[in-house]
C-alpha cells in the first residue's frame, strides 16, 4: 500500500494512536502533547486523521506492544467506522514482529513513527541528494522488517534436477539483495559527501561567513531565511516543510556578504537511521561560523523541542569549544500581545547580560520573520559576532584602485572615507577579520593595509543604523 497525498485522490483514512508507556507519564512532554504532534505528522502527507487516542500501557506486551483486551478494543473502534480506516499509525517504536502481529490483528496497514517519518521524507525530497538519502533510510529500515513480508520462509531447490539441495531462504536472497542497494546508496552519498566537502573548502578560500538556520521542524526557519534572502523556499505550516538543503549568498544590513544555509528541520526521537542518512547534509552546520536556532517561542513546548536540537546537534559533532557562535532567535513573537512582547524582550535582554554565544548559553534575539519586526536587531547582532574581532586599517586609495576599493566594500566593514587629497588619493578606514586582511594582503600587496593602532576607533554601528543600509539579496 502507497500513502498518496489527498490532491491525487481520496485522502487515506487513519487513526493515531500514542502508546504512553507508565514510566514515561512524567517526562518533559505530556502524552497529550506527543498525541497532537503525531495528528500533525500525520496530516503533513494528507492523510485523514479520523480519529486519535492515547494508549497508557502498564506491561508492553513483546508479541503486540499493548494488551490483547486493548488491540481487541481498537479493531472494535476501527470496525465501527462507517468507512473503516485502512491505516494505523502508532506513535512509537515497534518491533518487526509486533508491526506484523498488530497488522493481522486490525486487518489494516500500521505504520510507526519512524516508518511515517519516512513517508513524509519520502514526499518532500526533490533534490537527487535528498532522494538518495529517504532511500538509504528507508531501505536500512525496511531490513530489519523482512520478517513482516515473508512469514514462509521456504527454501529455494539449489542445483539441478531433483538432486539438488535446499537452497537458501527467500528471506535470506532478499537480504542479501537489500544490502547491495544499501552499499550501493552509500557509494553513492559519500560521493555527494565529497562533493560537499570540496564545496566547503572553497567557501573556506572566500571571505564569506556562513550562518546556518537550524531549529525544530515548522519553527520557522524557512520564513526567516525567505525573509533574509527573498527567496522562494517552500515555507508553509507543516511539518518538515523543507527537506532539502538551500544555501544563498546575501548582503546583510552592516555585516559583509554572508552565506546562508536553511537546514532540514530536526523533531523528537528523530529516527537514527535518518540522521545517519542526513549526515552530509547536516555537516554543513558543523563548518558554519554562525549557527541561527529558531525556536517557536510561543510553542507550549519549545523549551522541549529546544533540547531535542540541541541534542541532535550534539550527536552530529556541534560541541562548545569548537568556534562556532550561536544565536537563539526567538521566532513568531507576532502572535503574542505587546506587552507579552516587551517582557519576552525584557527576558531576552537580561540573559543577554551573560550570553557567551554558545549552545548553551546563546545570544538571543526575538523576531517574527513572518511580519519582519525586529529583524535589524537580528542583523546587528549578526554584524557584532562576525566583526568583534576584527582590527581596523586605513587604506590610501588612488584612482587606479577601483579593483581593491570595490574589494573592501564586498568584504570589509567600511567605517570612514576621507576627502581627496593633492595627489588625487584617500584614506579609507576599514575593519577586516584575520582571514579577510590575509587575503586583501595576498591579493592586493602586503603594504597596502596600514594598521591602526588606536583601539577606540569606531566599531559596529548600531542596529537602527545598519536597519536603515540598503541590502539587496542575490
Amino acid at each position: 500500500m502507497t500513502l498518496s497525498p489527498a490532491s491525487e485522490g481520496p485522502a487515506i483514512r487513519a487513526y493515531v494512536l500514542h502508546p504512553d508507556p507508565a514510566r514515561m507519564s512524567e517526562g518533559v512532554r505530556t502524552a497529550e502533547e506527543r498525541l497532537e504532534e503525531a495528528v500533525r505528522l500525520t496530516a503533513a502527507i494528507g492523510l485523514d486523521v479520523v480519529s486519535a487516542e492515547v494508549v497508557r500501557i502498564v506491561d508492553p506486551r513483546p508479541a503486540t506492544l499493548m494488551g490483547p483486551g486493548k488491540v481487541s478494543e481498537i479493531g472494535a473502534a476501527l470496525d465501527a467506522e462507517a468507512e473503516r480506516p485502512g491505516l494505523v499509525i502508532v506513535n512509537g517504536s515497534l518491533s518487526p514482529v509486533q508491526h506484523r502481529n498488530l497488522e493481522n490483528a486490525w486487518n489494516a496497514k500500521v505504520l510507526d513513527r519512524t516508518a511515517l517519518i519516512l513517508e513524509i521524507f519520502g514526499e518532500r525530497a526533490q533534490t537527487k541528494e535528498g532522494t538518495l538519502q529517504v532511500a538509504l533510510a528507508h531501505l536500512t529500515y525496511q531490513r530489519s522488517r523482512l520478517v513482516r513480508s515473508w512469514t514462509h520462509l521456504e527454501r529455494q531447490r539449489g542445483g539441478a534436477g531433483f538432486l539438488g539441495g535446499p537452497g537458501e531462504r527467500q528471506i535470506e536472497a532478499d537480504r542479501r539483495a537489500l544490502a547491495k542497494k544499501i552499499d550501493r546508496l552509500k557509494a553513492q552519498l559519500e560521493s555527494v559527501r565529497r562533493t560537499r566537502t570540496l564545496q566547503r573548502a572553497k567557501r573556506k578560500k572566500a571571505p564569506h561567513p556562513v550562518i546556518a538556520l537550524v531549529g525544530y521542524t515548522n519553527a520557522g526557519k524557512s520564513t526567516l531565511f525567505n525573509r533574509m534572502t527573498g527567496a522562494g523556499v517552500m515555507a508553509e505550516d507543516l511539518l518538515f516543510a523543507t527537506l532539502d538543503p538551500t544555501m544563498r549568498a546575501v548582503d546583510l544590513p552592516g555585516a559583509a556578504r554572508v552565506i546562508l544555509s536553511d537546514t532540514v528541520g530536526f523533531i523528537s526521537d528523530l529516527p537514527t537511521d535518518l540522521i545517519a542518512a542526513f549526515r552530509a547534509t547536516l555537516e554543513e552546520v558543523l563548518e558554519a561560523d554562525i549557527i541561527l536556532h529558531v525556536r517557536d517561542i510561543v510553542h507550549e513546548e519549545s523549551d522541549a523541542q529546544s533540547d531535542d536540537v540541541l541534542s541532535v546537534l550534539k550527536e552530529i559533532g556541534v560541541e562548545e569549544g569548537n568556534g562556532q557562535q550561536v544565536i537563539e532567535v526567538w521566532n513568531k513573537i507576532d502572535l503574542l500581545a505587546q506587552e507579552d512582547r516587551a517582557y519576552l524582550k525584557a527576558i531576552a535582554k537580561t540573559r543577554n547580560q551573560a550570553a557567551e554565544a554558545t549552545l548553551e548559553v546563546p545570544v538571543i534575539v526575538p523576531v517574527s520573520a513572518f511580519e519582519g519586526d525586529y529583524l535589524d536587531d537580528l542583523y546587528a547582532e549578526i554584524d557584532r559576532l562576525l566583526t568583534q574581532d576584527f582590527e581596523t586599517y586605513t587604506v590610501r586609495l588612488t584612482a587606479a584602485d577601483g579593483a581593491l576599493e570595490a574589494w573592501l566594500h564586498a568584504n570589509g566593514d567600511v567605517v570612514e572615507e576621507g576627502p581627496l587629497d593633492a595627489q588625487g588619493a584617500r584614506l579609507m578606514t576599514v575593519r577586516l577579520g584575520e582571514k579577510g586582511a590575509g587575503q586583501c594582503r595576498a591579493r592586493f600587496g602586503q603594504e597596502r593595509l596600514e594598521p591602526v593602532a588606536d583601539k577606540a576607533c569606531p566599531g559596529p554601528r548600531s542596529g537602527a543604523a545598519l536597519a536603515m543600509k540598503a541590502y539587496s539579496p542575490s
